[in-house]
């Protein structure tokens, strides 16, 4: 392609581009709210998990966040290791173990649900009201 061409693919235009930036500016604001606490994925997971109505399979956690194996066990490793979630054997299958989250688990998210809600909040401030609903809405239709 000449250089003409590809000054034509305009990057600023793009889905996957805006996505990154949009999502680079998320992780700065979750950085600094949330410091240490937990990352946004620890707590996807923690809150996933305990506002399923029972324990819940490492698979199926795994798909419920949107994902893979590989870092679902390492996101579950380390939630376990701070004692915020527990696994016991599958009463069924006991190759398979059941998740579920642990006193300390739910008194965390006690503390950082207020603190997601801020972090959501600055995110979508820089639109309207009803931009962020629309926002909010596009990015389900498309996820």
């Amino acid at each position: 392609m000449t250089r003409q061409e590809l000054s034509e693919y305009r990057l600023d235009d793009q889905i996957g581009f805006l996505l990154r930036k949009a999502h680079q500016a998320h992780i700065a604001i979750c950085t600094e709210k949330l410091g240490n606490l937990l990352t946004p994925v620890q707590f996807s997971t923690l809150h996933r998990l305990a506002t399923e109505p029972g324990p819940v399979s490492q698979n199926a956690l795994g798909r419920m966040v949107a994902m893979d194996a590989a870092t679902t066990k390492g996101v579950v490793s380390r939630l376990k290791e701070r004692g915020l979630v527990v696994s016991r054997p599958d009463g069924t299958d006991k190759r398979r173990h059941m998740l579920s989250t642990t006193e300390a688990g739910r008194a965390l998210l006690a503390e950082a649900v207020p603190l997601m809600q801020e972090i959501t909040r600055q995110t979508l401030a820089p639109l309207q009201p009803y931009e962020q609903d629309m926002l909010l809405a596009l990015l389900r239709k498309i996820s």
